[in-house]
């Protein structure tokens, strides 16, 4: 019997046997005889730790001794009960093993399931699973250029026709009602709606009420100056020491202060008294509400006197993480038909037509 062609030597601290077939090995150092039956996919290794051996070795004659163990009776005996008995535990730890991944798999689905429910990515979301014929929104009436009526009393602005946006890319009837703000989430959660369009914005507390589609808008922060600065750059080297009004107690000032340090900062009681020290050239800049300041960069009040400085900031800190559109709680299917519907008509051509609609400069 060629026993030694079964055996390899292992020299990093443990020896390592290889079967093929059925065969006894005795290992070196230990008192115990280990058989292995045949399996499959031969060979099969077996590894068993032991104390580091300055040369495992075995010879030919301890081989030999092996095979003569094997040949007596009552050892044949003795190698076909173990025979039978590592069958059965090798069956067992199969068995183990096997459930113990399933187990581990299952788990990590339901963990990926839980975390991934209502955190689904608009572009992930190829089936939406929304089926309703038509979708109900609520909105207010008195916040131009979001949500206002024209001079013929119809219900208009950039809410209003992003709403009606949405139900054409799912497919449906859109009914759109306007109801006084604080009236919008209660009505949401008695059933009157199906969403509400009416810039909510993105906060713990509307969070407690309801559930929130993905950001669809968000306001920044900006610098005006008057139209003949000679100001290229706004940054808080080139502030340094200039006058810049605020509104006082806003976030807009609480950002001054933390970013432009160096600059002469003239909190005002209004975003109106604001405005006119920088028409009058009491001041050299302003910073507040980019979308307050384009209307009144556009209109008549400015008397045309300024324009946009800098780039546009929307630290979240300061400034919030955007606007969204409101379901009911616990309403994920419609939360993620409305994130697939936002993402995809944010990507054509529509948003950026809404936006040139109601918004008649750049604020970004």
């Amino acid at each position: 019997m060629k026993i030694a062609e079964n055996i390899r030597q292992a020299k990093f601290g443990a020896d390592l046997m290889v079967w093929r077939g059925n065969r006894s090995v005795y290992l070196p150092g230990t008192a115990h005889w280990l058989w292995m039956s045949r399996l499959p996919a031969a060979p099969v290794l077996f590894f068993m730790p032991m104390l580091r051996q300055p040369q495992a070795e075995f010879t030919a004659s301890r081989c030999r001794r092996v095979a003569l163990w094997q040949e007596r009776p009552l050892s044949k005996a003795i190698f076909q009960a173990n025979k039978i008995i590592m069958k059965s535990v090798c069956s067992a730890f199969a068995a183990i093993a096997i459930c113990f991944v399933l187990s581990a798999a299952t788990g990590r689905a339901q963990q990926g399931a839980k975390e991934a429910g209502p955190e689904v990515a608009a572009e992930q979301a190829q089936n939406p699973g929304w089926s309703g014929d038509t979708l109900r929104f609520l909105t207010d009436s008195d916040f131009p250029p979001f949500n206002y009526y024209d001079e013929e009393g119809t219900l208009i602005g950039f809410n209003v026709d992003l709403a009606r946006a949405l139900c054409a890319e799912l497919s449906v009837e859109c009914d759109i009602q306007a109801r006084d703000w604080t009236l919008l989430l209660d009505a949401l959660v008695k059933g009157d709606a199906d969403a509400v369009i009416a810039a909510h914005a993105i906060t713990a507390e509307n969070l407690e009420k309801a559930d929130l589609t993905n950001r669809y808008f968000q306001i920044p922060a900006r610098f005006v100056a008057r139209a003949n600065s000679k100001m290229e750059t706004v940054i808080p080297e080139t502030l340094e020491g200039r006058a810049v009004a605020v509104q006082k107690d806003t976030a807009h000032e609480a950002f001054l202060k933390d970013f432009f340090q160096g600059a002469k900062i003239i909190a005002l009681p209004t975003a109106g008294a604001a405005r006119d020290a920088l028409r009058t050239g009491q001041v050299e800049l302003l910073f507040g509400d980019g979308v307050s300041l384009m209307f009144w960069i556009n209109g008549a009040s400015s008397e045309g006197c300024c324009v946009f400085k800098g780039g546009p900031y929307t630290e979240a800190r300061y400034f919030g993480e955007g606007i969204a559109i409101a379901v009911k709680k616990g309403n994920w299917q419609l939360r993620n038909a409305l994130n697939a519907a936002l993402s995809k008509v944010r990507k054509g051509e529509t948003f950026e037509e809404l936006l040139f609609r109601y918004f008649p400069l750049r604020f970004y």
